[in-house]
């Protein structure tokens, strides 16, 4: 009988590996998208999921473990650039990432239980083949699901045809939490018609 791994070791050290998942959430939470394979992604996705949930707690003890989990990239004070970005250990960590988590994504999943981030497959890299994924928050304004589904009504709008189930679906999913969603969308819908 097999046993299931309790994580990907991603072909690295625990401490490289560590550092790559804290560099992904990272990017994910200043960025709300980013671009990898996909075994990282689902990995990297975990992690977010619990800073997410440190940051609806916000006590004093679930902030200072977000200090240490989020890196911040600054730059250096020096005008001659000879590395572009110097890293901080967590003891010198400016307040950057952890008021957006706090502030900004703690408010926007407050309805939510779980399920802050989504993992979509996309066409694999020409160079190696390897499974590629996008990686994103929801209900941000980044939400590809969101662009699709705008861009899927825009386009039976055009053709003038009904909905298909799939759609109806995804427009449920992409307002069901977003403040302003069904305005957003059509907002959205709007923009997809006059590219058209």
């Amino acid at each position: 009988m097999t046993q299931s791994k309790a994580f990907r070791a991603l072909s690295r050290s625990s401490a490289h590996r560590q550092a790559l998942l804290r560099n992904l959430v990272t990017d994910l939470i200043k960025h709300e998208s980013i671009f990898t394979t996909y075994a990282k992604a689902k990995e990297a996705q975990r992690i977010a999921e619990q800073v997410i949930t440190l940051g609806k707690r916000g006590t004093n003890a679930t902030l200072t473990r977000l200090k240490q989990i989020l890196y911040v990239y600054i730059s250096p004070p020096s005008t001659k650039r000879t590395h572009p970005e110097v890293l901080l250990t967590p003891n010198q960590v400016p307040e950057e990432n952890v008021p957006r988590v706090v502030k900004v994504l703690a408010p926007r999943y407050k309805q939510r239980a779980g399920g802050y981030t989504r993992v979509q497959r996309i066409e694999p890299l020409r160079t190696d083949q390897a499974e590629s994924a996008i990686l994103e928050l929801v209900d941000g304004p980044r939400d590809m699901r969101f662009a699709l589904t705008a861009k899927a009504i825009a386009y039976a709008k055009k053709q003038e045809k009904e909905l298909s189930d799939i759609t109806l679906m995804n427009i449920k999913k992409v307002t069901q939490f977003r403040v302003n969603g069904e305005k957003e969308l059509e907002a959205e819908v709007k923009k997809f018609e006059a590219r058209m």
